[in-house]
């Protein structure tokens, strides 16, 4: 038995591919260095989606559109919103992503896309007592989910953003991904699909990890030595966030495509938080180096993500709803190509119970 289906093959693809031998990480034939902040979420988006809607139109009419959806959503959650943010911000997020429709079309896909831009800046809007804002359809789709937030159009900020969400939006069969494509094997709609996969973003082995990042970075200040902080940690059996990878056996190509990103945002504070974590992200490889020799624990996405959706003034619990602002766009990408194939996902387990008595 291959515990945790490592290298069982469940489906073919031709949206990503994810070498963790070489730190490389490959969407619909291009390297992520040459999308990431180079082609912005919205042409990513129409790269993902080629192939797999029939009506799918150029680019610049994709943003349009996708821009229209992100009214359309606001629209049909304004009046829940006040329900929707007595949750926590996730779990609101999830629930008015679950009230778009059930179906397979493309103007579905970019509601879906949507819904957590629009949503997680309205929530956190409303627990902190202010008035949710409306999404502007003409404003690119960062930008408009940073403006959502803060009421500003920080231009080195939606870019760091953007790049952001063009850097998670696709990686391999991870356990999000692979969620969604065994609901969509059952021909249930796109929503469903993605609601599989935002169930399983929540947990913390997978989409919740940036945020205790953050944590970390604070309790290090304060104890103003990070080699002891880290090295007590890992003697106290607790992990340190923001290193190792299930997949990858070198660094994570998409902390380096972040760091870089992070150290262009216009900000003398993420400069100097940046600095900080540089200083603790070298320390945090010498002591696992020490301590677990014969394990390849480099630094992972979570690191400068942490970073990245600080600086833009996202709180820690909402980074896993950012991540699923991303995400959705591979989901539903993953989603159309397994419906595609028309084959249920049905895989066999092995009974190791208790077996009855047999009657002669």
């Amino acid at each position: 038995m291959t515990s945790g289906l490592d290298d069982v093959i469940a489906a073919e693809t031709v949206l990503s591919e994810v070498d963790g031998q070489g730190g490389h990480l490959t969407i619909r034939g291009h390297a992520l260095r040459d999308l990431a902040g180079r082609r912005d979420f919205a042409s990513v988006t129409h790269l993902l989606f080629d192939g797999f809607f029939t009506d799918l139109p150029n680019e610049k009419q994709l943003a349009a559109r996708l821009g229209r959806a992100r009214v359309e959503v606001f629209e049909r959650v304004q009046a829940l919103l006040p329900t929707l943010a007595a949750l926590s911000v996730y779990d609101g997020m999830r629930a008015g992503t679950a009230l778009m429709p059930d179906g397979d079309t493309l103007d579905d896909a970019l509601r879906l896309i949507a819904a957590p831009a629009v949503l997680t800046p309205a929530l956190l809007r409303l627990r902190k007592g202010l008035d949710a804002i409306a999404p502007n359809a003409d404003a690119g789709h960062a930008a408009d989910m940073l403006a959502m937030l803060t009421d500003t159009d920080e231009r080195g900020l939606s870019a760091a953003l953007d790049t952001y969400l063009v850097t998670v939006c696709d990686h391999g069969l991870n356990a999000s991904t692979f969620a969604a494509r065994v609901v969509a094997s059952t021909q249930a709609g796109l929503t469903s699909a993605a609601l599989a996969g935002l169930g399983a973003l929540k947990g913390p082995l997978h989409g919740g990890a940036p945020g205790p990042v953050i944590a970390m970075l604070n309790a290090i200040a304060e104890a103003g030595e990070a080699t002891e902080w880290l090295s007590r940690e890992l003697t106290e059996g607790r992990r340190i966030m923001g290193f190792g990878h299930r997949i990858y056996r070198v660094r994570d190509p998409r902390a380096d495509v972040l760091k870089t990103v992070v150290r262009r945002i216009p900000d003398g504070a993420a400069s100097r938080r940046l600095a900080f974590a540089e200083t603790v992200e070298q320390a945090a490889l010498d002591v696992l180096r020490r301590a677990k020799p014969g394990r390849v624990l480099q630094t992972n996405v979570e690191f400068y993500t942490a970073l990245l959706l600080e600086a833009a003034g996202f709180p820690e619990d909402a980074f896993t709803c950012v991540f699923a602002a991303g995400r959705m766009a591979g989901w539903i990408a993953h989603a159309r190509e397994q419906q595609a194939t028309g084959r249920l996902m049905r895989p066999q387990s092995r009974y190791i119970g208790p077996v009855p008595d047999m009657v002669a």
